[in-house]
């Protein structure tokens, strides 16, 4: 695959790791985790499998490997940085005073 194929392989399979994970990292961060967890899925389907899953573009053992690498490095990036994002969501009200008006 040429590197723009990788790119929209990257970048795609980068947003839809951000939905399964609930991550939110915006465009460039998507499409930098696609490609290198593309790379980390290619490289774990061929260690632990035996095949090379990331042939061609329009293949779907490769957007697989490439959305399953995602996820991956996601949760991995999650664990590390310690964020998380749907806890972020919908405040609690505990410790909040309420004052009368």
């Amino acid at each position: 695959m040429g590197i723009i194929a990788w790119i929209v392989l990257g970048l795609i399979a980068g947003l839809v790791a951000e939905r399964v994970t609930g991550e939110r990292t915006g465009w460039v961060l998507a499409g930098v985790v696609g490609v290198v967890g593309a790379l980390l899925g290619g490289w774990l389907a061929k260690v632990i499998f035996h095949v090379h899953s990331l042939n061609t573009f329009f293949n779907i053992s490769t957007w697989v490997t490439a959305i399953v690498g995602a996820v991956i490095l996601l949760l991995i990036v999650r664990e590390v940085t310690g964020r998380r994002s749907h806890s972020r969501r919908g405040g609690s009200s505990r410790g909040r005073s309420r004052t009368r008006v």
